[in-house]
């Protein structure tokens, strides 16, 4: 599948008055990448969840798959490690090197960004996924819990694609991807969750400036976000899992990504995406298959950050 016609929405508002602006972001079918084989992948937060995903579609083309996260022991709550997703990937046909890395700790992301080049010889493409969050308003978030999301979301992006884009620059591939929402400045996403939604913005400015910054490099950098809530194992601890009958599950996202991935990173750069919008434009026309529950695939609730009307419905379900 090639990606073609997608339209990115930048929403910007002055008071109560939104105003949108609609880029098309159009692909090259004749210099898009068959697939991922023999590419390096260095991904964040890649012990479960979309991370895992994602590292797990890839292996699948027989990439070289670095899984860089915090867990290297069995968590009491959260299923996987970055040993389990390491032997995953190589059962899928990939190459897996799963190093330890917090995101907030420099020396860490240097330490792993060597061993990756070492084995790989480069690096090819970073999946910014590690994040953090609390869905609180303002008096109920304590600053312990502000500083994380934070440290993890905004510096953790900037900090290791800063360590990354050296070997980036060096690719004849060279994509970063990060998990953020489009930026849309309407009240109502900072009322309810501002230090999350700054946080998460964060991410989204990374993306933005980065396309630009080195796009003469030939880097492309876009950001990747859910149009319907995912059934990730870290909302699975905020939520009960019966409201996760209404979502979807990760393979979405990772499917979105490949097609992302593939494409030629001079054509193609600086899209603050939505999954549904990228797999419609190559050709997937029966979401079903992503639906947790079949049966619910035209009742999902709405993902923040993309239709505010869809959002008091989510915070009621969830």
């Amino acid at each position: 599948m090639i990606l073609h016609d997608i339209y990115i929405s930048y929403r910007y508002s002055c008071c109560s008055s939104v105003e949108t602006k609609s880029f098309e972001a159009m692909a090259t079918p004749s210099r898009a990448r068959p697939n991922l084989r023999g590419l390096t992948i260095f991904i964040t937060g890649a012990s479960r969840g979309i991370g895992r995903a994602i590292a797990l579609k890839a292996a699948s083309d027989g990439a070289n798959i670095v899984i860089a996260a915090k867990t290297d022991k069995p968590h009491p709550k959260l299923p996987g490690t970055i040993y389990t997703v390491a032997k995953e990937v190589e059962d899928a046909g990939g190459k897996a090197l799963p190093c330890i890395v917090d995101v907030r700790d420099e020396a860490q992301i240097q330490l792993a960004v060597q061993k990756a080049v070492e084995k790989f010889g480069g690096i090819d493409i970073l999946i910014n996924n590690a994040s953090a969050i609390a869905l609180q308003p303002t008096l109920k978030t304590d600053m312990k819990r502000y500083d994380l999301m934070h440290n993890i979301n905004a510096r953790g992006t900037f900090l290791v694609s800063k360590a990354c884009l050296p070997y980036l620059q060096k690719s004849k591939h060279a994509h970063i991807l990060t998990m953020s929402p489009p930026l849309d400045l309407s009240p109502l996403w900072f009322s309810k969750n501002l230090a999350y939604t700054m946080a998460k913005y964060g991410m989204s400015m990374c993306v933005l400036g980065m396309a630009d910054e080195f796009k003469q490099d030939g880097v492309a950098v876009n950001g990747l976000w859910p149009k319907y809530v995912i059934a990730t194992a870290a909302l699975r601890m905020l939520r009960s899992d019966e409201s996760f009958q209404f979502a979807r599950h990760d393979g979405i996202m990772a499917d979105a990504a490949y097609e992302i991935l593939r494409q030629n990173p001079r054509d193609y750069s600086g899209g603050l995406l939505i999954d549904e919008d990228v797999l419609r434009a190559s050709g997937v026309t029966d979401f079903t298959k992503y639906a947790c529950v079949p049966e619910n695939a035209d009742k999902l609730i709405g993902c923040m950050f993309n239709d505010p009307k869809t959002y008091e419905s989510v915070k009621s379900k969830l």
